[in-house]
């Protein structure tokens, strides 16, 4: 595919999605969520971690929403089931360590997008904010979803409620996200600890994706299982070994991914 609304680019084994909307904060329309889905689906075969972003001050302002004559003929069902899911599930379904690199405003759509990648940095100049019952909506594209299990019920039904901006530093305060960090220094910030996972033991990020998940639907017994069973698998791999030579001769682990 010929990316139109995004930039895709690969280098040192980190695939780098942007999306280059700028003029309208890189809100979502149907051609950027096909591409954001086929470039997620090629950063799984090319790269060893993905990291998501946007092109400007902002970093997705949700759905676009700038076609006023179109607004009262929008299948909202359709979209969100033929457009949204599958770029949602693109996402969560990926193998490598994926990371929502926040840069700026993130709102509706565009917030919930951020929270389906596995770890979410954001600027210190970002926020987040479920701006869905401003226009007689709920929170979609995973939103109610996302929202419980990262900020707690009470926080989430709130935030859904109210449609309030969370500043980037109260939403990792609150558990919705990993870390935000000052404006001055994010790229720098964000590039480091996508290189840390991209030249980290990608089998054994594959399996933490799984386990973790899993964990909300196991009881103890079953995640229990899980654990030795997906223990078993990083145990069989050559990362394993280099792990441990490495912290025996007290030297750098160089992980192949294997």
């Amino acid at each position: 595919m010929v990316y139109k609304v995004i930039d895709y680019t690969v280098a040192d084994d980190i695939a780098t999605v942007t999306l280059n909307r700028p003029e309208v904060m890189n809100a979502l329309d149907t051609q950027m969520r096909a591409e954001i889905r086929d470039a997620v689906r090629h950063a799984a075969e090319e790269a060893r971690v993905m990291v998501l972003t946007g092109a400007g001050r902002a970093f997705c302002s949700g759905q676009d929403l700038g076609d006023k004559a179109n607004i009262g003929n929008i299948d909202l069902e359709r979209t969100l089931r033929d457009e949204y899911e599958p770029m949602l599930r693109a996402i969560f379904d990926c193998p490598i360590p994926t990371i929502a690199a926040v840069n700026g405003p993130a709102a509706g759509a565009g917030a919930n997008l951020a929270l389906a990648c596995d770890v979410v940095i954001a600027s210190e100049a970002a926020m987040f904010l479920q701006a869905f019952t401003r226009i007689g909506l709920i929170p979609d594209a995973g939103g109610t979803y996302w929202l419980p299990r990262q900020m707690g019920f009470a926080r989430a039904m709130a935030a859904a409620l109210f449609a309030e901006p969370i500043p980037a530093r109260q939403a990792a305060d609150w558990g919705m996200i990993w870390e935000a960090v000052p404006e001055d220094g994010f790229t720098a910030h964000w590039q480091a600890r996508a290189t840390q996972l991209a030249t980290g033991p990608t089998v054994a990020y594959q399996h933490v994706k799984r386990a973790i998940r899993s964990s909300f639907d196991n009881d103890l017994e079953a995640q229990l299982s899980l654990e030795a069973e997906l223990q078993g698998a990083c145990g069989a791999t050559r990362d394993f070994k280099e792990g441990v030579v490495a912290f025996l001769e007290k030297r750098k682990a160089q992980y192949e991914g294997r």
